[in-house]
């Protein structure tokens, strides 16, 4: 039985395949481009990140794939 090894890959909206702000189109157009490489979406979160204007929250996403 051969032993099946993960790798995992972590996307927020700095990634530079969002352009860097929250966009529905290119984060679905991301998740079907990383899908045909064997990427699997395993979870979706968002994160806050406080600072002096009041804070913002940034969307964060979980993959992986069997290499």
């Amino acid at each position: 039985m051969g032993v099946i090894v993960k790798r995992y890959k972590v996307m927020t909206q700095k990634d530079r395949m969002f352009g860097g702000k929250f966009n529905p189109e290119k984060v679905e157009e991301a998740l079907n481009s990383l899908g045909q490489e064997g990427w699997e979406l395993k979870g979706v979160a968002t994160a806050e990140f406080p600072s002096l204007t009041g804070g913002r929250q940034e969307l964060v996403i979980f993959l992986e794939k069997d290499i």
